[in-house]
């Protein structure tokens, strides 16, 4: 099945930064998460994808449309919901819902009354007067309900809190299990990724820094406690200090081991948010 999102050496040039040349496909039925260190570029990638930034070079095509061109039928297919939402500060919660809901022909009423009661949301409060926090409610409870088959969130469990964000991870598991959907989504958060990705697009400083399957990259780091520390290098090893090793290919490593007859203390699997502060390095 064609990708619903196709990039393909995107590049775009802001003052002294430079974003690309950027190549990705987003499938169907599947969430990827584009992580990277703060000014990495991916809002900016988000935004060239939303045609809000015009690109200097490459590609970007929704649903077979060049975004950048005359056609714009894509738009009734994808739902932009940025960090912040510009304009909305004079309205209420119940203004916005008016306004957003019939652009949207499979707007489920049913579900935005669930989230607006879940997260003990104000619709009478102005947007503006709202705290950070319930802001993101609010956008997240005018967001999933238009039921698009592309969703993009830029940052959307930041400012929430923990119950919160647990509960929009069980709405989101639970939105794409109902139809045929792809969400495309930054964060910083760990949880997130645990959660929710099933791919994981790495950037760092505005270059593509890996493309990975979530639960094999997971899978393909490993820390060892030896005894001696190998005074050569060990296939796989990553990281080593004095009597610990960090390998990104365990198989090897311990092949090796067993050849050497090195012994193993301890070993333990990586955490997530360790394996992307390696890579991301």
């Amino acid at each position: 099945m064609p990708a619903w999102i196709e990039i393909k050496d995107a590049s775009k040039k802001m003052d002294d930064f430079q974003l690309g040349p950027i190549t990705l496909a987003i499938e169907p039925g599947t969430i990827t998460a584009l992580v990277g260190n703060n000014g990495s570029g991916k809002s900016t990638l988000l935004k060239l994808i939303m045609n809000l930034a015009n690109l200097d070079g490459g590609g970007i095509q929704v649903f077979g449309k060049p975004v950048d061109g005359k056609d714009e039928s894509w738009k009734r297919h994808i739902t932009f919901q940025p960090q912040n939402a510009v304009g909305w500060n004079a309205y209420t919660g119940r203004d916005l819902k008016r306004l957003i809901a019939p652009l949207y022909g499979n707007w489920d009423e049913a579900l935005f009354e669930h989230m607006v009661e879940l997260f003990n949301i104000p619709l009478d409060k102005r947007f503006g007067k709202m705290s950070p926090g319930m802001q993101k409610k609010m956008s997240l409870s005018l967001a999933l309900p238009r039921n698009t088959a592309l969703l993009i969130l830029d940052e959307p469990t930041a400012s929430l809190d923990i119950p919160s964000k647990k509960q929009f991870m069980d709405l989101i598991v639970d939105w794409m299990e109902k139809a045929e959907r792809s969400i495309l989504l930054t964060t910083h958060q760990p949880e997130d990724l645990r959660k929710l990705a099933d791919y994981l697009f790495l950037m760092r400083d505005g270059k593509a820094a890996g493309y990975y399957e979530k639960d094999m990259l997971a899978a393909g780091f490993r820390r060892y406690w030896l005894e001696e520390m190998p005074a050569g290098p060990v296939p796989g090893e990553l990281f080593r200090s004095e009597k610990q090793l960090i390998s990104e290919n365990p198989e090897a490593t311990e092949l090796y081991f067993i050849e050497q007859d090195s012994s193993i203390i301890d070993e333990k699997a990586l955490e997530m948010e360790e394996i992307l502060s390696l890579l991301l390095k």
